[in-house]
């Protein structure tokens, strides 16, 4: 790998690190906001629905923003967006304020995934493409387990402010490393502006496939991972210990992450993603169902094991269904509307909790949508593994 290349991929690493930082730390506050404020089940919900709201019209936006002045300045521009509002957040003096805040760290967090992944996968060497993005996408699970070290050795002692300072502190590291990203060649090598009806006609099937497997994935992760600490607390468990549980939970995302890079490369982007969506289908509703600590443990564990891994495989797969000139374009529109998936999730977990339905029942919703999705997939994507990264491809 190339200087050049090590550079964008450290730079888009530790931003991504720290943007999940922000996502996961979301997931324990809310079991402190509840408690402080009094927030319902439906209040708590709406939080994280107002931040893939956010996330849902940032990806849009970011992706054409990308493929029409360059990847760079919309990188910075994002970073600097999320990073004044997640520090912004901590300040918060009530639910109206904290929902303004998590939009607009949504927003922030939404344009940057996207273009990230973009930036990254143009550099990349054809033949190590889909695992360098899978491995760019593993740096999810280094934040998801710093938010929850911080949470359980911060929360409880200094507060959840305190613990949301600390997780954005860091954005100025990543700011400085970015600085000197340059920008990728093939957008200053991409033919004339592709119109965006392309998306719909050239590339139709594509992009509908994308968009449902997008949403199956948005739906079943915000759904059940902002809400992981919150079920566990319903099932009896300490807040203390609930974070203690999905601290043990969270590491398993590493080694998905890990099994992915290795297989997009040995199976292919297809059915790599299609076999992990179906795995985190099974464990889904193994969780749901499981009672006792150590049932817990091991379906929450496998949970984080293939929903993550999905993640990773997602992000290597979906830029290489589309040409240059779309790239970014397709991708942010993939993962804009798939968030439609996030915005209802986190609500209907809140609603029927709230309702005091069972949780075998919640999660295995995300289970039927996650199948939709793997057949969706198999019947209709296209694999990629193949396709070289250029203006034509």
């Amino acid at each position: 790998m190339s200087a050049t290349y090590k550079k964008v991929f450290w730079a888009s690493g530790f931003g991504w690190m720290f943007d999940a930082m922000d996502v996961a730390l979301l997931s324990f506050i809310m079991v402190a906001l509840r408690q402080e404020w009094g927030l319902s089940g439906e209040q708590a919900g709406l939080l994280g629905t107002g931040n893939t709201i956010g996330m849902a019209i940032g990806a849009v936006a970011g992706g054409y923003l990308a493929d029409r002045v360059g990847r760079k300045p919309v990188f910075m521009l994002t970073l600097l967006l999320f990073g004044a509002a997640s520090l912004a957040s901590a300040f918060a003096t009530g639910f109206s304020l904290m929902l303004l805040f998590r939009f607009l760290i949504g927003l922030g967090l939404g344009a940057e995934l996207p273009v990230a992944s973009t930036l990254v996968n143009e550099f990349a060497p054809p033949e190590k493409r889909g695992r360098t993005v899978v491995l760019l996408e593993s740096f999810w699970a280094v934040g998801w387990i710093l938010a929850a070290i911080i949470s359980y050795f911060v929360i409880p002692v200094y507060g959840w402010r305190v613990a949301v300072i600390i997780g954005a502190l860091p954005m100025v590291y990543a700011w400085y490393i970015r600085r000197n990203v340059p920008e990728s060649p093939k957008f200053h090598q991409r033919e004339e502006r592709v119109p965006l009806k392309e998306l719909l006609t050239s590339h139709k099937r594509e992009t509908i496939t994308l968009w449902i497997v997008w949403f199956a994935i948005t739906f079943s992760y915000y759904g059940m991972f902002l809400w992981m600490p919150s079920v566990l607390v319903d099932k009896g468990f300490t807040m203390i210990k609930s974070f203690q549980y999905v601290l043990i939970m969270t590491l398993a995302q590493l080694p998905g992450y890990f099994a992915a890079a290795y297989l997009v490369e040995r199976w292919g982007r297809k059915y790599t993603l299609a076999t992990f969506l179906f795995m985190t289908g099974v464990m889904a509703f193994a969780f749901g169902g499981s009672t006792g600590t150590g049932g817990l443990l091991l379906t929450g564990a496998l949970l984080s094991f293939f929903n993550l891994g999905a993640w990773g495989a997602l992000y290597a797969y979906t830029p290489e269904n589309y040409p240059t000139p779309l790239r970014a374009t397709g991708a942010g529109f993939a993962s804009g509307v798939g968030r439609i998936g996030s915005i209802i999730a986190p609500y209907l977990v809140g609603h029927y909790s709230a309702l005091h339905y069972s949780y075998t029942f919640i999660f295995s919703m995300f289970t039927v949508v996650l199948l939709v999705g793997t057949v969706v997939l198999l019947v209709m994507g296209r694999e990629t593994r193949e396709k070289r990264v250029t203006s034509i491809a």
